[in-house]
């Protein structure tokens, strides 16, 4: 008798299937009692299914087709609306699109006869069933919702703006009142800008004022996104209401201001920090989040190659030296060194940290904010530091030779330092210290270290596929023509779970020069970064281009990534 699934149990459908074994059929009988879940459910939480074969088996089952991923980026919002957010949460249900005089909603639980009774009541037209797994349905959810209840309250907040026409000689509007009033449409605005960005994971908001409107936009994974476009006619006010939460002189429009705002939000603590820059058309405002809670990285999440990780956990490890992080603003210095400091931090040992501002607060360590306006700036802080009997110092920036000089001095003097250096790569490094000022010999005698690093961005895992890249990407990249048929190139087409950018997070890559003794005496002798960089290759020095290449190799990251965030040498 052949076997048919439409007549048989979920269980053994799945086992007929080959997605489990009946050993793991048994074990989910079981526990699913004690779990309180369906057998599915309980099957995903053991490990033993996947999500899309759970699908396949449910489809042949019970006869409803499978959602199209593809459907899910571009969905009507309008459509989605049609089932209130809290129904959809508690019932795991999504209306997708109308067909005909009726709707086609996708469950996560077909089965459950109550909701499609309660949908149909609810829409007031027939209801079409469609299959989504567990976790598509929470992204797509995540990303509608969100954007029906932003645009609601933008819609909300500008219905209530009264437009003031405004010459250029008049006096910016005053926020007095606005400020004061929590229903306020500029307030009611500010605020949700600033809740998104946390939401989202956002280092930077930018607010920028464009002929007809403001544009809003988001950094997030280091790529900016667009999220809202609010009205021209509330920009002054904005502007305005971030000055005074900024303590910035709301007054002054021709001249760049720099502020910070400290608050606490339901999702956590935040310091941002406030630039206002004058443009053609009105002043621009970036805010760079930092987050206040607790430091949640680890050198082993950081992504250095096997190899790094044992230079860099030894040297980190040493007595006394220098070792510097470099790179572009937002390239994850600071995570590393905090990374490092974690990871090497005792009791018998006293680390203290001077830095502009404190991004991250890490238990037990004492850290020191610098205050230019009241005089304590890294020099001042510094000098008293090495009377605090440190055994570990970390400078924020070395900025000039007054820092570079009082970093030598504490290595000289048995204190391992860290700091970070705005350079290229690691060769340029080293110049850029003489450069400053410190003389080669004492540069040669104290650095220990230096790590060029950069962060690119991780393939979605979600929608990972196999790229065939063009002619003139590989020769961009830099890849060795033999090594092109070797390599499964990998690219993220972009899916509801990555909100259509093809990337998930992001992963550093790291070029390591150890100073030994060739590298020494080539700075000794004022050896130009050239001859540094190919003394430290033959040394075993990986590029930060080829580290790039061998995540790509790896399929964690695309070639457009190496080639956007790299230079070939």
């Amino acid at each position: 008798m052949s076997f048919n699934p439409q007549f048989a149990r979920l269980g053994e459908v799945l086992v007929h299937e080959g997605y489990i074994t009946e050993d793991q059929l048994k074990e989910a009988l079981i526990k699913q009692t004690n779990f309180g879940l369906k057998l599915g459910e309980t099957l995903l939480k053991l490990g033993h299914l996947y999500e899309r074969d759970l699908l396949k088996a449910l489809h042949d089952q019970l006869g409803y087709s499978i959602v199209d991923e593809a459907e899910l980026m571009d969905l009507d919002i309008r459509t989605v609306s049609m089932i209130p957010e809290p129904f959809a949460v508690q019932n795991r249900v999504i209306a997708i699109r109308e067909e005909g005089d009726g709707v086609i909603v996708a469950l996560a639980d077909p089965e459950d006869l109550t909701v499609l009774d309660n949908l149909k009541k609810l829409l007031r037209k027939p209801v079409k069933p469609i299959l989504i797994g567990d976790k598509a349905l929470h992204d797509t959810m995540e990303k509608y919702y969100k954007s029906i209840r932003t645009t609601s309250q933008v819609e909300d907040a500008v219905g209530g703006f009264d437009f003031v026409a405004v010459d250029e000689d008049e006096n910016e509007i005053t926020i007095s009142q606005a400020s004061s009033d929590a229903e306020a449409p500029i307030v009611k605005l500010v605020n949700l800008i600033i809740n998104e960005s946390i939401k989202a994971g956002a280092t930077d908001i930018h607010i920028e004022p464009l002929t007809k409107h403001t544009r809003i936009r988001f950094r997030v994974d280091g790529a900016l996104r667009e999220v809202m476009n609010p009205p021209i006619g509330m920009h002054a006010g904005v502007i305005s209401l971030i000055k005074v939460m900024s303590k910035l002189n709301i007054a002054e429009r021709r001249l760049p201001q720099d502020g910070h705002i400290s608050l606490k939000t339901s999702l956590k603590s935040v310091d941002v920090r406030v630039s206002i820059t004058p443009t053609v058309l009105g002043e621009k405002v970036v805010m760079r989040l930092l987050d206040k809670g607790d430091f949640g990285f680890k050198l082993s999440t950081l992504g250095f190659e096997e190899e790094d990780m044992v230079i860099f956990s030894k040297i980190i490890r040493r007595p006394y030296g220098i070792i510097i992080v470099s790179g572009p603003t937002g390239s994850g210095k600071s995570t590393s060194l905090h990374a490092a400091l974690k990871e090497i931090q005792d009791i018998e040992t006293n680390i203290i940290t001077v830095e502009d501002p404190v991004e991250y607060r890490l238990e037990g360590i004492t850290q020191i904010e610098t205050k230019e306006q009241i005089g304590l700036t890294f020099g001042s802080a510094l000098r008293s530091v090495l009377r605090q009997d440190p055994d570990i110092v970390l400078i924020g920036e070395i900025r000039d030779e007054e820092t570079a000089d009082i970093a030598i001095k504490f290595s000289l003097t048995g204190h391992l330092v860290f700091s970070t250096l705005h350079a290229n790569d690691a060769p340029s490094t080293i110049t850029r210290l003489i450069d400053i000022g410190i003389k080669p010999y004492l540069v040669g005698s104290s650095l220990s270290l230096v790590m060029a690093q950069r962060l690119v961005r991780k393939i979605c895992p979600n929608c990972i596929r196999d790229y065939k890249p063009t002619e003139q990407e590989i020769q961009d990249s830099g890849v060795a023509l033999e090594e092109v048929p070797d390599i499964k190139f990998k690219l993220g087409t972009g899916c509801v779970h990555c909100d259509n950018t093809g990337f998930s997070g992001r992963t550093g890559i790291f070029e390591l020069l150890t100073v030994d003794a060739d590298i020494r005496r080539l700075i000794y002798e004022g050896g130009n970064q050239d001859l540094i960089r190919e003394s430290a290759i033959r040394s075993g020095m990986r590029t930060l281009h080829d580290a790039a290449i061998n995540k790509m190799k790896k399929g964690v990251t695309t070639i457009r990534e190496v080639i956007k965030m790299t230079i070939v040498d």
